[in-house]
């Protein structure tokens, strides 16, 4: 048996991640912690592997007593930076710790940001856009910051030329962000839950990549598969691609 902890357990995702939990088979809720309560030994209660899923302030402090505590750490929480990767890699390192930080638990948009990262390099130009619900704090989400990465990691890989746009004037922001020169667009919208499109062009031809999930319980699979295997990886891991060996 894994027993787990979740951090955030009042929260949406965190009370989906507790039911999934305590309907596995090869699992033991151990603890439930939320808002106020403090991340140790003894809240929790002997866990062997925790869940993140709290709010981008507090989550980087969350894995770093996980990390002293001795407790694998998998974390759904968004909003990271590459400063504070590093610093939990090198915490990571440093105590021979495990931690899975995973911008998507859902499988198809774990799919998605592989076959568009495959696609990329054959089209000249590829623009994402992703469409939240208006409760997320953080714009853009972590799953379009991972796939545009992505894109443009096997974009360079393959010598291709920047995208082309030949905005100049665009003082409201209408072409949304860049991350690593690829475009992406967040839509906050009331009735949408996570979706994501990735947007690929060549003269004469478009196709299109997407994936939508429409409740919470669609990130569960993906979580009890991290909750599995993060005690198999060592240091920091990002991405459940990783994990599912793509």
């Amino acid at each position: 048996m894994i027993t787990v902890a979740v951090i955030g357990a009042k929260g949406r995702m965190g009370a989906a991640v507790c039911t999934a939990v305590e309907a596995a088979p090869d699992m033991e809720l151990a603890a439930r912690l939320d808002m106020g309560d403090a991340v140790g030994p003894d809240t929790l209660a002997g866990a062997q592997v925790a869940v993140d899923f709290t709010v981008p302030d507090v989550t980087e402090a969350n894995v770093h007593a996980l990390l002293d505590a001795g407790v694998a750490a998998v974390v759904g929480t968004t909003g990271w930076t590459e400063e504070s990767v590093g610093r939990v890699r090198d915490h990571a390192e440093r105590v021979g710790g495990h931690v899975l930080i995973v911008p998507n638990f859902s499988l198809s948009a774990v799919l998605v940001m592989r076959f568009a990262a495959l696609a990329a390099p054959y089209f000249e130009s590829v623009e994402i856009i992703e469409m939240h619900h208006p409760n997320k704090v953080d714009a853009p989400s972590g799953t379009a910051v991972h796939t545009a990465s992505g894109i443009a990691k096997a974009r360079a890989a393959a010598g291709c030329a920047p995208v082309p746009d030949a905005t100049t004037s665009d003082p409201q922001g209408a072409r949304g962000a860049r991350i690593d020169g690829i475009p992406v667009h967040a839509v906050r919208l009331r009735g949408l839950t996570a979706h994501e499109e990735v947007l690929l062009g060549n003269p004469g031809e478009q196709m299109l990549i997407r994936t939508d999930c429409f409740d919470r319980e669609s990130f569960m699979p993906g979580v009890l598969l991290g909750v599995r295997s993060v005690g198999r990886r060592p240091g920091l891991t990002v991405g459940l691609d990783a994990v599912m060996d793509l």
